[in-house]
């Protein structure tokens, strides 16, 4: 049945305000304030704020450079983030707890902002590095929930909703927006609610493994109305974002949610200890090189994937890089190696202008060095501890965790994810942060215990009154035996 784009518009839109609706209304452990990490993942996983004006002919703040970006987008961003320290001025996080939390995390931020000092550009470097440094301020937000674990769910769920409708949206009904044409072979491509394909890979990739996350946590809740409808949920998308990963033919995206989604099963197996996971791994990865050596199944995966064994060029891209002049300890600066005359000569090379290694590994490698290299490597050692620290503890939120470490340590074979204002490198961060259940996250006990102990004060009070007065019925009587069994119950 053929639907009119403007009615499909419509449709679409009602659809997605009903359910940002829905949660709304059935959430009351997660406050407002979750809304600013959800614009600012849902900006960086769709269209910058200037590129959407565009598509309505409103064009504001001037092109930008490809060093500075849009003037507009800094704007937005920069509000963002205000709002984002405010709301954790509000919530009195304190730095000295954020950093005793996530050590190496802190090490690794402190040391990009060191890496400005030697960039080619240091100020172009530190507006990019304040960026950056949005991605914990949004966590954080997130981790100050008065229930961090809903507030991830929500998040991620109705970052969902606005990435996988749109995206279905415009490739169906507006292809001048969600499709377009590969500048090389000259085939169609789709991009969805973002600019290009890999983005969109990049947002069904988390995309694809929140929803099986979810669907792990749903079924194990009493079987009822509310679980009945959160799994007929997860099935609708869970259809759109295979339809959406097949439109996309994003292999590194389809393979990562593979992943993910077989992490999560294997934690959770009942023969599986989460004490072992180091074990595991490393038996995993012995296994991997075993099989390399014998029977060359890496050119096999890739014939699998319909991938050339150059992945679709990357891998003469990166002898180039390699082949320029470094400082390997420290590298050229924060996110400053495509700056410059070295950005000339590569795009003088490639025609299709290329402004990121398309390997997280490599990528860091060229801003930071191999001091960079080593932080990150804690970063993940530490996530990973943290994940199987959860699973000990029996967590949903560790097999997570887990499951999205795991999986983005392959995706950042082919993309350099964890970079600027990556989507990947959102989630990084979530699942590489904890911070201890602040006061605000607290502040609804208090005022349960203090009704608590007020009803305790009164309710001897208030059987004296009603016995000394049952003259005036049996209703008073019932009162006082009412008060003095509930006192009894809120003895300690």
């Amino acid at each position: 049945m053929h639907v009119p784009p403007n009615l499909a518009l419509l449709l679409t839109l009602g659809f997605l305000f009903f359910l940002l609706a829905r949660e709304i209304q059935g959430q009351q452990r997660v406050t407002g304030a979750i809304w600013i990490p959800m614009l600012w993942l849902v900006i960086i996983g769709s269209r910058f704020v200037s590129q959407w004006l565009d598509i309505f002919g409103i064009h504001l703040g001037g092109e930008g450079s490809a060093e500075d970006g849009s003037p507009l987008d800094a704007c937005c961003f920069g509000l963002l983030i205000a709002a984002g320290v405010y709301v954790l001025v509000q919530r009195r996080v304190r730095l000295a707890e954020v950093v005793r939390n996530n050590r190496w995390l802190a090490l690794f931020m402190a040391y990009c902002f060191l890496a400005i000092f030697w960039s080619d550009d240091p100020f172009i470097a530190f507006k990019r590095w304040l960026k950056v440094i949005g991605h914990p301020i949004m966590v954080l937000i997130i981790l100050t929930e008065p229930d961090p674990e809903e507030a991830i769910t929500q998040l991620l769920k109705r970052c969902a909703y606005v990435w996988v409708l749109i995206s279905v949206l415009f490739i169906k009904y507006f292809p001048e927006y969600g499709r377009g044409f590969d500048p090389w072979t000259g085939a169609a491509t789709n991009g969805g609610i973002t600019t290009n394909k890999n983005i969109l890979g990049l947002d069904l990739y988390i995309s694809g493994a929140f929803f099986f996350w979810y669907f792990l946590k749903v079924r194990k809740m009493e079987k009822g109305k509310k679980r009945r409808n959160e799994l007929i949920l997860i099935a609708l998308f869970g259809c759109m974002i295979i339809w959406l990963l097949h439109m996309a033919q994003s292999s590194t995206s389809l393979v990562a949610v593979l992943i993910a989604s077989a992490s999560m099963v294997f934690v959770g197996l009942r023969l599986v200890k989460p004490q072992y996971m180091g074990t595991y791994l490393l038996a995993a990865a012995v296994t991997g090189v075993v099989a390399e050596g014998v029977f060359g199944i890496y050119s096999s995966f890739l014939k699998l994937l319909g991938k050339s064994p150059t992945l679709t060029d990357r891998t003469l891209v990166w002898h180039d890089l390699l082949q320029i002049q470094i400082n390997p300890i420290i590298g050229t600066g924060f996110e400053s190696f495509w700056m410059g005359d070295r950005l000339k000569l590569l795009w003088a090379k490639w025609w299709w202008h290329p402004n990121q290694a398309h390997n997280a590994y490599l990528e860091t490698y060229l801003n930071l060095g191999l001091v960079g290299l080593f932080l990150l490597l804690g970063w993940f050692v530490a996530t990973f501890q943290k994940a199987r620290r959860d699973l000990v503890k029996g967590s949903d939120w560790g097999r997570f965790r887990m499951a999205f470490l795991l999986a983005s340590i392959f995706y950042g074979w082919t993309e350099a994810a964890f970079k600027a204002l990556d989507p990947v490198y959102f989630i990084s961060f979530l699942i590489a942060m904890d911070y201890p259940r602040s006061e605000f996250a607290n502040a609804a006990q208090p005022v349960e215990t203090e009704s608590t102990q007020t009803d305790m004060e009164l309710a001897p009070s208030v059987a004296r009154n009603s016995l000394a007065n049952n003259e005036t019925g049996c209703h008073d009587l019932s009162q006082a035996q009412l008060a003095l069994q509930n006192w009894g119950k809120n003895i300690p």
